[in-house]
């Protein structure tokens, strides 16, 4: 079984690797020239599809989306008759229907398959992938997702429900970051110690997977981007433009949005999304850090 992936960055490399082990043949692509043992590296998207039996985009957006697919050197054109599409990028539900037709028009099976997990979770096959697509788009990627997933669900045949799913999933993750990182601060500020502190939220109702994750972080000062302020800036946005377009107000969705974009503006774009807490830090005069 013969498995392309395009996109080999924290998520994508950790999924590349994760087959592999599992005994699925990968050959990668990404726009930065990277090498990853196990891996064959394609020069292109199209020499990654080249042979493969499943093809996993897993790209910032959809405009990376459409150019990997169907770009100069693209994937699609070269990829096997009858082999299937992952899309496990996050993007609009209506970019994933436009580009799952597309996709399917040319006959291949589409699955809409965003994830979560994080950087760790991808290298260890232990995501969950929130996916809709036909029968024999969910059959056909099988040994992708037996390798890379702890659960799949499984949201019909109809594409874009799966990212719908991502984006209220989105949501309440970068609402739960700025959360913890405001909770953090305002009791660093109060005079609580900050390591105290989140050994009690940890062991009460308060706590989110994102506070339990992401505060050691800043407690530890260590701001690597597993995955980066400009990430939430981006999908908070989207959550946004989905509000919009329903009509539908996201007030709380909004202002965390803008304080991951104060992060941004702020130069910490690149930085772990954890590092939000220093917009609170730097307004405040404190630091929450480890004791």
């Amino acid at each position: 079984m013969q498995l392309g992936v395009i996109g080999l960055g924290s998520m994508g490399g950790g999924m590349a690797r994760a087959a592999s082990a599992r005994g699925l043949k990968v050959t990668g692509y990404d726009i930065r020239p990277t090498r990853i043992e196990g891996i064959t590296a394609a020069a292109s998207p199209a020499e990654a599809a080249a042979g493969a039996d499943i093809l996993l985009v897993m790209v910032v957006n959809a405009h990376q989306l459409e150019v990997a697919l169907f770009g100069e050197n693209g994937a699609l054109a070269a990829l096997p008759e009858g082999a299937v599409v992952v899309s496990s990028a996050t993007i609009p539900a209506e970019d994933a229907v436009r580009i799952g037709e597309r996709v399917e028009a040319a006959g291949h099976p589409y699955l809409d398959a965003p994830v979560s997990g994080g950087a760790a979770r991808a290298a260890s096959g232990e995501l969950t992938f929130m996916a809709s697509g036909s029968e024999a788009a969910f059959a056909k990627a099988a040994p992708m997702l037996d390798a890379c997933a702890a659960k799949v669900f499984r949201l019909g045949p109809k594409i874009g429900i799966g990212s719908t799913v991502k984006t209220v999933h989105q949501l309440l993750a970068g609402v739960h970051i700025a959360a913890a990182a405001e909770a953090m601060a305002l009791g660093v500020r109060a005079g609580a110690d900050a390591t105290e502190l989140f050994e009690v939220i940890s062991n009460a109702a308060g706590r989110s997977w994102m506070f339990e994750n992401r505060v050691p972080h800043m407690l530890a000062r260590d701001f690597t981007p597993h995955s980066a302020v400009e990430i939430f800036v981006k999908d908070l946005g989207l959550v946004l433009d989905t509000g919009r377009s329903l009509r539908f107000p996201l007030p709380v969705a909004a202002a965390a949005h803008q304080q991951f974009l104060a992060a941004a503006a702020a130069g910490l774009g690149g930085e772990d999304d954890a590092a939000v807490v220093k917009v609170y830090e730097r307004l405040a005069g404190i630091e929450v850090k480890g004791s």
